[in-house]
């Protein structure tokens, strides 16, 4: 059984925004990212704080997505575009309104601390025996890395803490897959044994002037340890966790609709009855029409699902390459309901 993840999100507007221009307005854009990653662009709104988009967008995304970010922009036709502010939603917060969300969203600062990307890959192992006791990790390597420097890479390096003890690897120059292949070791106390707390795995962009920059965290409980002595395998980074700060609505908002499906897909074979009964009711409609198989799915579909059902139905007959068979088939049904003779019909899934 196939699993299908499916993103549908509108951003309809703005509003309230900050002027970012010396016209005393802004050029607002938002760009959209799954889990750090691009995955599409609205239009520019020209000379506008309370820019209307409209625009809608389907993805179909793999399962283990974490994230959903729309970052607002100001675009400069001279120099980098301004960032005025974004909003970020989990998937577990996308998951869990069944209908969707709908809202006003006020804009959040955005932190380069918060803006990480990657995995890295790692080995972390207690060691507990008459010599010794402590921890051991084996960092092997990390990909897809945020990139820091001006250059497009980072200098990374990799950090390991538990209470007050911490190690480092060494620095990989200008890349963003570094490959480390170290070994590095923590002495602990007997007593410390027995405490609960977070073995913390970091990783850094080492810059020779100024702060190094934050790159993401991975947080192992220590307590797994007791359980597996050896924890291994690519784990995500994450960020800092620092509270979002909304400014007050001073950065302003954005009006989304955002709304995930996760379907169950059985094997083709398993529809095909239903399908066939579908065309036939396109190819060589019922005269009575109360018994025609789509109208019998019109009078078992809610509200809430004749989207997705309008949606998965314009797929089937793509497919079967009837299409406006279908359309004329809804529109003719649309006409021999109507009394009214001066009623226009657009050609639209008007029955769902």
């Amino acid at each position: 059984m196939a699993k299908n993840t499916s993103l549908y999100f509108r951003i309809v507007e703005g509003r309230s925004l900050p002027a970012k221009d010396v016209s005393g307005t802004s050029d607002p854009y938002c760009i959209v990212k799954v889990d750090n990653e691009v995955v599409a662009r609205t239009a520019t709104v020209w000379k506008n704080l309370n820019p209307f988009w409209g625009e809608e967008y389907t993805l179909h995304l793999p399962t283990g997505f974490h994230s959903l970010s729309f970052y607002v922009m100001d675009e400069d036709t001279i120099g980098h575009d301004d960032v005025i502010g974004k909003i970020s939603l989990s998937k577990d917060a996308i998951g869990a309104k069944v209908k969707g969300m709908d809202n006003w969203l006020n804009l959040t600062r955005v932190d380069p601390d918060e803006e990480v990307q990657g995995e890295i890959h790692f080995g972390l192992e207690l060691l507990r025996d008459a010599k010794r006791i402590g921890l051991r990790c084996h960092f092997i390597e990390a990909r897809d890395l945020a990139p820091r420097d001006i250059s497009g890479t980072s200098d990374p390096f990799a950090r390991i803490l538990f209470n007050n003890h911490s190690a480092e690897t060494s620095i990989i120059k200008k890349t963003r897959y570094p490959h480390w292949g170290e070994t590095l070791e923590l002495e602990l106390e007997t007593e410390e044994l027995s405490e609960g707390g977070t073995v913390t795995v970091e990783v850094w962009d080492w810059d020779m002037v100024g702060k190094n920059d934050f790159l993401g965290k991975v947080e192992i409980p220590f307590a797994c340890l007791h359980k597996t002595p050896l924890v291994q395998g690519w784990f995500r980074l994450l960020p800092l966790g620092n509270n979002e700060d909304d400014a007050g609505g001073k950065l302003g908002a954005l009006r989304l609709k955002v709304r995930l499906v996760e379907d169950h897909i059985l094997p083709s074979m398993y529809y095909q009855p239903l399908i066939d009964l579908l065309v036939q009711s396109v190819i060589s409609p019922a005269e009575v029409e109360d018994g025609s198989p789509l109208n019998m799915l019109e009078e078992v579909t809610t509200v809430e699902s004749r989207q997705d059902v309008a949606m998965t139905l314009v797929k089937i007959y793509l497919g079967k390459g009837l299409v406006v068979p279908f359309l004329d088939y809804l529109n003719t049904r649309e006409v021999n309901h109507t009394l009214d003779p001066n009623t226009l019909f657009p050609v639209q899934l008007s029955s769902f």
